[in-house]
């Protein structure tokens, strides 16, 4: 099986240009091909998996990856997806987002001379004369059209911005840039980005001429992409510091029964024969597959000793046995506590449970929080210092899979 063929097997694939092309230039590894990543958050999620093993897997076969930090387009901000425009970050901000994202990166690709390359287009959009890019490129854009795409279009009723209405240009001036300054002849993105980046596609062969070889790949993205990576209204964060690599490790654990072999496909580097195998799997095989799935991206994000550390912790809570020494946890001060006491609204807001007093007591309210096993009926149920002293301290349970212990610190 090709690389190519590979990437189709995975479910990777959505939408192409040239497809002959682009499967003989991918299975030879002469694709120089970019995915753009803006740096709205100082940390990627899990919804960038797929652009990151996709990166890998390409190298491996080969082929030479650019990972373009938009530096600059983050200026202005994506509207595909949005129903609102995206706040506005700083230069500083979106400098220091971008130092975040190679770090992370790092783990994913391998850069060098000879191999991925990382470029920021604040390098080349920033410097540019409006008006002379306007003469350039401005010409080869027809209004029309970019109303009729499907990223503009979801937003005319509440309204679009002028400057998010520049997105599409910058995007594909990046094409175009890279096509003649790096030898980028591939882009790939998400299904969602197809007209974005049809522009830069077809803004390189109006300049370049119709037979200038730049092609564009979709990746299907809507089977668990555009929701992969938040959960309960939180973004599931690469840094640690961010999404425990425990939280991390349970996010992928709890995937929909429907999802998890996609998933499998999609993210891991398990071979596809492995996987077939896994197609028939029924009730507790779906929770291996789970954890199979779970241990192999948290390995691949956080390394293999926390990926058996979560498997661990994750599997003695759900035991009810083993060590809570692997499980998220909050050491709280004696000036948590009011009277030498602590209440379980303090205890859900404190731990991040819960992002509010008034969420909090809906909550307990709703029969859905256990304190060491036993279900919290009262809102103003309150522990003692003693209580939250002991080994374990106190096992704070939201739902049926969130556990999460308090522990006065020493």
């Amino acid at each position: 099986m090709t690389i190519y063929e590979e990437l189709k097997a995975r479910g990777l694939i959505a939408q192409v240009t040239n497809e002959k092309e682009i499967s003989e230039m991918i299975n030879a590894g002469k694709a120089t091909f970019y995915i753009g990543f803006d740096c709205t958050a100082d940390s990627l999620t899990a919804g960038h998996f797929m652009a990151l093993t996709l990166m890998k897997r390409l190298q491996q076969a080969g082929n030479r990856p650019i990972a373009l930090i938009g530096g600059g387009t983050t200026m202005i901000g994506d509207p595909s997806g949005r129903s609102d425009m995206r706040k506005m970050l700083t230069k500083e901000d979106i400098d220091h987002n971008a130092e975040c994202f190679k770090r992370q990166m790092e783990k994913f690709i391998e850069f060098g001379e000879g191999k991925a390359q990382m470029l920021n287009n604040a390098d080349w959009l920033l410097g540019l004369n409006y008006v002379e890019l306007l003469r350039e490129v401005g010409a080869c854009f027809s209004v029309n059209n970019m109303l009729r795409a499907e990223c503009y279009k979801q937003r005319m009723e509440k309204g679009l911005s002028f400057l998010e209405f520049n997105y599409m240009i910058m995007q594909s001036y990046d094409f175009y840039y890279l096509y003649q300054h790096y030898g980028c002849n591939m882009q790939f993105g998400g299904d969602d980005q197809w007209s974005n980046m049809l522009g830069g596609t077809e803004l390189i062969r109006r300049k370049l001429g119709r037979d200038a070889h730049a092609m564009t790949i979709t990746l299907l993205t809507d089977s668990q992409g555009n929701k992969m990576g938040k959960t309960a209204g939180n973004a599931v964060w690469l840094d640690p510091n961010k999404t425990s690599p425990y939280d991390f490790y349970q996010y992928w654990r709890n995937v929909g029964d429907a999802d998890v072999l996609k998933c499998i496909r999609m993210l891991t580097f398990l071979p596809l024969e492995q996987i077939d195998e896994m197609e028939h799997w029924e009730g507790a095989e779906l929770n291996r597959a789970k954890e199979i799935l779970a241990y192999e991206l948290t390995s691949l994000v956080h390394g293999e000793e926390e990926a058996n550390r979560a498997r661990e912790a994750a599997r003695g809570i759900f035991a009810g046995a083993g060590s809570t020494e692997n499980m998220p946890s909050t050491e709280l001060s004696e000036e948590d506590f009011t009277d030498g006491a602590i209440d379980i609204l303090t205890i859900l807001t404190k731990t991040g449970l819960a992002p509010s007093r008034g969420e909090a007591r809906r909550l307990v309210q709703q029969g859905g929080v256990s304190a060491n096993g036993e279900k919290v009926a009262d809102i103003s149920a309150k522990w003692s210092m003693d209580d939250c002293s002991s080994e374990d301290g106190i096992v704070i349970k939201k739902g049926k899979k969130i556990f999460h212990r308090v522990k006065l610190a020493k």
